[in-house]
């Protein structure tokens, strides 16, 4: 949200304050508190979300493979990460004895602030934004890439061979993916004209044979299939998921984890996959507005339509990992490497060419 809106919830704290305890706060301090508020409103519902996607995807992995999954603890097992939450919580954090105490256990913190701080970009509907950058999808880009900076300092603070395997996969794997999603958001740079993702959802309406929102008819949905292939590997999810192979290197760079730094590591995962769902709803399926553009859609709220995008997206990735076997080393890097990176350079290329053909391209 805006700066006023930062000010305008701080002073509705300041009232409630005043009137509940007869204190009143200077400026600096409603400015801090209503940002502070702003935060918390999208970064606890994150974290709801990120409970109840980890039941969505035991659900249906336990559905494609004929079993009933979690559906003991609460209405359908809906309570089921909460109780394994809590399970963990009350564990013992077992530290290593070679291990580098302080980056050991800085490692996972670092792994969830980073799936957390790319939401402060991410617009749930027109003007429904902490921080509307005009650099978001810059900043979107920055911070996808600090993921693996917990990782690799988890790899080598364990000190430990099959975490520093682990995560040296984990580095080699998200920097050749990197390349071809960089790719991908120029070329919806070189279309949209602004690095705003705002001005990116709303140049989306009617785009597609003028009646859908979003690049679904449109030449850059090859680029769609990329981003969302290039995310797979980026969030190190099945069939990338080499950096954690139980079969290799035991559980990769999470193995001397336990307790909640363990689901610290999850909790980041998660939170990264729902950010990559959302980054693809709205650089190319029109985030909040309504799939078809037709009036009465509108009156539905722009939130449940990034939502169900996203939940959309989250079903493809739950459904991918049950039913798709892991790639080789070698394959992973070919893909990235030999396939993904030549296409998408050339597509820029096309994109670029086409936009500048026809007078399109705007400076």
């Amino acid at each position: 949200m805006r700066k006023g809106q930062q000010e305008l919830m701080g002073k509705y704290l300041d009232v409630f304050m005043n009137w509940l305890f007869g204190y009143q706060m200077s400026d600096g301090v409603i400015l801090a508190v209503g940002t502070i508020a702003n935060v918390l409103v999208v970064a606890l519902p994150v974290l709801l979300a990120v409970a109840m996607i980890v039941w969505v995807d035991r659900k249906v992995w336990a559905a494609i493979q004929l079993r009933k999954g979690p559906n003991v603890v609460g209405p359908f097992g809906l309570m089921q990460s909460f109780a394994d939450g809590l399970k963990v919580f009350l564990k013992e954090t077992i530290i290593p004895a070679g291990a580098n105490k302080f980056l050991f256990l800085l490692a996972p913190g670092l792994s969830l602030i980073f799936g957390l701080v790319g939401w402060a970009v991410i617009p749930f509907g027109e003007g429904m934004v902490i921080s509307d950058l005009n650099v978001g999808i810059l900043y979107l880009f920055a911070v996808s890439s600090l993921a693996v900076y917990g990782i690799i300092i988890a790899g080598w603070a364990s000190n430990s061979r099959y975490a520093f395997l682990g995560a040296m996969r984990s580095a080699a794997q998200m920097v050749s993916y990197e390349v071809s999603i960089g790719l991908v958001l120029v070329t919806v740079l070189l279309c949209v004209g602004s690095l705003n993702l705002t001005d990116v959802v709303m140049a989306q309406r009617g785009i597609s044979l003028g009646l859908f929102n979003g690049y679904f008819f449109t030449g850059l949905m090859p680029m769609f299939f990329i981003f969302f292939i290039s995310a797979l590997a980026e969030t190190n999810r099945t069939p990338f998921d080499l950096p954690e192979a139980e079969e290799e290197i035991v559980a990769g760079f999470q193995i001397e984890y336990s307790s909640m730094s363990m689901a610290l590591f999850y909790l980041g995962e998660y939170a990264n996959i729902i950010l990559m769902c959302g980054m693809m709803s709205i650089l190319f399926f029109g985030g909040w507005l309504p799939i078809v553009d037709w009036k009465p859609l509108y009156a539905i709220p722009g939130v449940i339509w990034l939502f169900g995008k996203m939940f959309f997206f989250f079903f493809c990735f739950a459904w991918i990992k049950a039913s798709v076997p892991r790639y080789r080393y070698d394959q992973l890097m070919r893909l990235g490497w030999k396939v993904f990176l030549p296409v998408s350079l050339i597509w820029v290329v096309l994109t670029s060419s086409y936009l500048v053909f026809f007078g399109k391209f705007s400076a």
